[in-house]
């Protein structure tokens, strides 16, 4: 069955985004664009937040026009346009691009859009993130560490009361130092199956520009 994927980029310190919501220190080069591009081209959808599918639609959908472009970005704007996305908004009134506007987030209707999907669903932002593993819906966790401490900023997770165990399926260093950890859920077999898994699983921090999975 297809898994629903956090991919997220933190600093070696923990932080999604710096005091003032920067990201300028990311590390994507062509080898991780390359990757990126590797991951989504196969999933099924992509899932996020109204401020994050916004600012992806501000720029994609023409990026492969400027000739500056290079080949990695070029190929992501045609990978982002027609791939399916689900944007969880309540105020979001149209969207472009294969887009379908979700007002919250109902865990019956996300299994069913598993079921359903014809690849991984890739989950991006913190925020949503958190409301997921509140219902025991995320199964893999591909965090990129990058190397810089920031000091101060937004943690892509946060204090919680409970306690989730994962299991290392995966570790790859790219040559301009970001490490990719991929983690599965300990419980990935019973993951999603009920109250004894969502249990199990405790809340997250804020979504990167998000302010709220359904703003």
């Amino acid at each position: 069955m297809p898994k629903i994927i956090l991919m997220m980029s933190v600093s070696l310190d923990g932080f999604f985004e710096g005091p003032n919501r920067e990201i300028d220190w990311h590390l994507v080069d062509e080898e991780l664009h390359a990757h990126f591009n590797e991951e989504i081209r196969n999933m099924g959808a992509l899932l996020s937040g109204r401020v994050t599918y916004e600012l992806m639609a501000a720029f994609w959908p023409t990026a492969d026009k400027d000739p500056d472009s290079p080949p990695t970005m070029v190929e992501f704007a045609r990978i982002w346009r027609s791939i399916p996305k689900v944007v969880f908004s309540r105020t979001l009134e149209r969207a472009e691009w294969h887009t379908t506007i979700v007002p919250e987030v109902v865990p019956e209707s996300i299994r069913e859009l598993k079921e359903r999907s014809l690849g991984d669903l890739g989950l991006g932002g913190a925020e949503l993130a958190a409301e997921f593993m509140r219902h025991g819906l995320v199964d893999e966790f591909r965090v990129y560490v990058h190397p810089v401490l920031l000091g101060r900023g937004r943690r892509l997770f946060s204090e919680t009361d409970t306690m989730t165990r994962l299991r290392l399926v995966e570790s790859r260093p790219f040559g301009n130092g970001v490490v990719l950890l991929r983690y599965e859920r300990a419980d990935a077999d019973t993951a999603g199956s009920g109250t004894e898994a969502e249990a199990d699983v405790g809340t997250e921090g804020a979504e990167a520009g998000d302010g709220g999975n359904t703003a």
